[in-house]
């Protein structure tokens, strides 16, 4: 399968192509999946609606080689984890792709990165190897051509400087950090941040501190920072692309992503917007791994393609990303 434009999507029916033409492609070169396809009884030719295509659980990741290629990969990321728990690996055939997706996701969302300064506040991610999520900021910050953009790990006075120096230049950040980093920093650093700052948090508390649910995390966040939302980025180190949250939780995808919620109790059930559920995610930027992914995470979708993330579901083992369940209905 040639690399497709999944950037130039323009319509549900543009979609449902692309889709059901990666799931074929998939279901041939993807040894793993093939062989789950064949184990729960899915003939792949038979196929013709994305909702009959079957989403492979997330934690084959962890345990089996996730290609569709059998060349070298260019890169393989792996994800957070908690001490004592085996991380997944994602092997990334081209990373052109992953640039090409979030590249185009955050000019989507945000518009140009270059009109921006990036402060990353990621500890957590930058203490180990393979983190996607260090790639793709990496990248973000070099884009953004200003030199106060950069990485912090505990360097808390230098990064309050810089805050200072740019409210005054008026120049537009996205501060973006895990959230207990972005806890411990505003805790440290209370203030007033001017409005054309963006505060954006991503994973969780990485056991650093006691997990809370997102809404109170939201609500303290603002009030030590002084604005009135909190951004999110949802991603995963399975994943190519990205979900982004200007407030509230409420999650919008670029078109090359969909969410599904499937039913608990019967992962080949889906629900309607509005009913709480397992999350799958379909990202044809995948396109040389899997691209039907059945995730860990809790959330619901609603009517205007938005979703929200509740929290994990129970007995699945602690991910990085981990948050509380809250608001389960």
């Amino acid at each position: 399968m040639q690399k497709h434009d999944f950037t130039s999507l323009n319509s549900n029916s543009d979609f449902t192509t692309l889709a059901l033409k990666t799931f074929c492609f998939q279901a041939r070169n993807n040894a793993v999946y093939k062989k789950y396809l064949q184990l729960i009884n899915v003939t792949p030719n038979k196929i013709n609606n994305i909702k009959n295509i079957p989403f492979l659980p997330i934690t084959f990741f962890k345990t089996h080689k996730i290609k569709s290629f059998k060349t070298k990969e260019d890169i393989v990321f792996t994800s957070s984890g908690t001490t004592g728990n085996e991380t997944s690996k994602h092997y990334v055939k081209d990373l052109e792709i992953y640039k090409k997706s979030f590249e185009s996701a955050f000019k989507l969302f945000y518009g140009n990165i270059s009109d921006y300064c990036i402060l990353a506040l990621l500890p957590s991610y930058l203490e180990r190897n393979g983190s996607s999520l260090i790639y793709m900021v990496n990248e973000l910050i070099k884009q953004s051509e200003n030199n106060l953009s950069g990485f912090y790990i505990n360097n808390f006075d230098e990064l309050n400087n810089k805050l200072k120096i740019l409210s005054k230049n008026k120049q537009k950040t996205i501060l973006l950090g895990v959230s207990f980093a972005l806890m411990d920093f505003s805790e440290k650093y209370p203030q007033k941040l001017p409005n054309n700052f963006i505060v954006m948090e991503t994973g969780g508390m990485k056991g650093r501190r006691k997990e809370i649910i997102r809404s109170e995390l939201h609500k303290t966040l603002c009030n030590n920072f002084g604005v009135k939302l909190i951004h999110s980025e949802y991603g995963m180190a399975e994943l190519l692309s990205q979900a982004y949250s200007k407030g509230n939780g409420i999650y919008y995808c670029p078109p090359w992503i969909k969410v599904i919620i499937r039913d608990t109790y019967d992962p080949f059930s889906y629900l309607p917007n509005g009913k709480t559920g397992g999350i799958n995610v379909i990202d044809l930027a995948n396109q040389y791994s899997c691209s039907f992914i059945e995730t860990q995470d809790l959330g619901k979708t609603y009517n205007d393609g938005s979703f929200e993330v509740i929290g994990r579901i129970e007995n699945s083992q602690i991910r990085g990303c981990n948050l509380l369940i809250s608001d389960y209905k």
